[in-house]
C-alpha cells in the first residue's frame, strides 16, 4: 500500500490515566472517579474528540477492572453534557507475571482472566468504542508478560461486535497487526477498522517513524488509525502521526511531562496538540467529526 498523504482533519484521543505505577510520580495523574471524570471534561474542552478512560482503586491507585468505578466515571461525564467519544478500554486482565526459576509459578501483579472476563464493564456500559488488545507482548523488562492469544481475541472480538460497540485495535508490533487483519477476513471485525499503533512499549514496536510507516502501509484499505509513543516522544509523534495521514493521543497514560521537569495535566497535553495540528495547516476533529469518520453512532 502506498504512503498516506497528511491528515488534515484530526481526531486527538486523551487516554487520562491509564494503568502504570505513575500515580506518585505526578499529582495530577486522576485517582478517583470523580478525578477521573474532571479530567476527561477537561481534556474536551481542551480539544480532545475522544476520552480513553481506565480506572483505579480509589485508595490505593492501583489498576482496576471494577465495572461500578467505570460506571461512575461515565455516568458523571454524562452528566456534565460534555460532548466527547466515551473509549474504555479492555486491555486489564491480561497481565502475567511469572517467576524466571519456576515458570508456572505466578507472582503478584497477575491479573489473567479470559478474553470475555475483560467485558463485563463494556456489555454493561455499552461505549462508543473499547479497546482489543491484538497480541502478547513482553512487556518491558523482568517477568511480566500481556497475554492476549489468538483464541481470546477471537472470543472478545465476536462479543464486542454483538454489543455493537467498535473495537479499538491497539497493536503493539507487525505481528499484531497481522493478526488483527486476519479478524477482519474472519468477519469478526466490521468496517472502518480503528488501529491504535503504539509504539515505544519495550518491548513491542520502537518508536520509529521508518517502524511506523511500515505498519501504515500493512494497515487494511479504509482503515481509520492513530498512533503514540511514550514520554518526551510523545509530542513528536503527534506529527509524525499526522504527516502519515493518522490521527493522534496524547494523556498522562503515556507521558508526564510537558517539558524537562514540567509536570503536565491532560488538559494541558491536549493543548499542546492542538497546537502542533494546527501549526501543520491541519484542524482539530469535533466529537460529531470524530463519531461520523469512525463509523460510530450519532450522539443521543
Amino acid at each position: 500500500m502506498s504512503s498516506r498523504s497528511v491528515n488534515d482533519n484530526v481526531i486527538i484521543t486523551c487516554a487520562l490515566t491509564g494503568a502504570g505505577d505513575t500515580v506518585r510520580r505526578s499529582p495530577h495523574v486522576p485517582v478517583t472517579p470523580e478525578q477521573i471524570a474532571a479530567s476527561a471534561v477537561e481534556a474536551a474542552e481542551a480539544g480532545a474528540a475522544v476520552v480513553h478512560i481506565h480506572v483505579r482503586d480509589p485508595g490505593s491507585g492501583a489498576p482496576s477492572r471494577d465495572p461500578r468505578l467505570y460506571r461512575e466515571v461515565v455516568e458523571r461525564i454524562k452528566e456534565t453534557g460534555t460532548d466527547v467519544v466515551i473509549n474504555l478500554t479492555a486491555g486489564m486482565g491480561g497481565d502475567l507475571v511469572i517467576d524466571p526459576d519456576e515458570p508456572l509459578k505466578h507472582l503478584p501483579g497477575t491479573d489473567l482472566v479470559s478474553g470475555l472476563d475483560r467485558l463485563p464493564h463494556v456489555e454493561e456500559l455499552l461505549p462508543d468504542i473499547c479497546t482489543l488488545d491484538c497480541g502478547s507482548l513482553n512487556f518491558g523488562d523482568g517477568s511480566n508478560l500481556y497475554i492476549s492469544t489468538p483464541d481470546m481475541l477471537r472470543q472478545g472480538a465476536k462479543r464486542i461486535q454483538e454489543l455493537g460497540v467498535r473495537p479499538e485495535l491497539e497493536i503493539f508490533d507487525t505481528g499484531q497487526l497481522w493478526f488483527a487483519k486476519q479478524l477482519l477476513a474472519e468477519g469478526l471485525l466490521d468496517d472502518p477498522t480503528v488501529f491504535q499503533l503504539c509504539m515505544g512499549i519495550p518491548w513491542g514496536a520502537p518508536a520509529d517513524p521508518g517502524v511506523l510507516q511500515s505498519m501504515v502501509n500493512m494497515l487494511p484499505e479504509g482503515a481509520q488509525w492513530a498512533s503514540f509513543a511514550l514520554g518526551r516522544m510523545q509530542m513528536p509523534w503527534v506529527a509524525q502521526s499526522i504527516l502519515l495521514g493518522g490521527h493522534v493521543r496524547v494523556g498522562l497514560e503515556d507521558n508526564l511531562y510537558l517539558g524537562k521537569g514540567n509536570k503536565a495535566t491532560n488538559a494541558q497535553l491536549v493543548e499542546r496538540a492542538v497546537r502542533i495540528v494546527e501549526s501543520l495547516g491541519s484542524r482539530v476533529a469535533s466529537p460529531d467529526e470524530a463519531r461520523q469518520k469512525l463509523g460510530l453512532k450519532s450522539r443521543a
